[in-house]
């Protein structure tokens, strides 16, 4: 979700690439409330950091505890961020029906949105 704001409110700015430790595919339920937002992530498939293009990056952005904990190392990062979010998925494992799997992974979708365009430039200006 973060990589889709950014590209959504940042296209000009910046490139923004999004992997995690472990690919776990394109989640519909992430999609759908990105779409509900006006947002396309459909074609952004879930990749590691082995996929990520080798550059140094500017700024590095953790958004899971997970990832702040065992994100490997960025040699070229000029800076590495971490602002945690909770995990959508694992909030809706209990939920009982389809609108209550996608309570959660609305409530992230706008914290995302709210960190990525109000913060997320302040962070790589220098």
């Amino acid at each position: 979700m973060a990589e889709g704001w950014a590209r959504h409110f940042h296209e000009d700015a910046f490139q923004a690439y999004s992997a995690g430790i472990v690919a776990h595919g394109i989640n519909p339920h992430a999609v759908k409330v990105m779409q509900e937002a006006g947002v396309d992530i459909s074609t952004q498939p879930s990749k590691t950091t082995e996929d990520l293009p080798r550059t140094d990056f500017d700024l590095v952005v953790t958004v899971c505890a997970h990832a702040d904990e065992h994100c490997p190392v960025f040699a070229g990062a000029r800076r590495v961020f971490h602002r945690g979010f909770d995990d959508p998925p694992k909030l809706a494992k209990q939920a009982q029906t389809d609108e209550e799997q996608l309570a959660p992974y609305r409530r992230v979708r706008d914290e995302i949105r709210d960190f990525v365009r109000d913060e997320l430039c302040l962070l790589i200006s220098p």
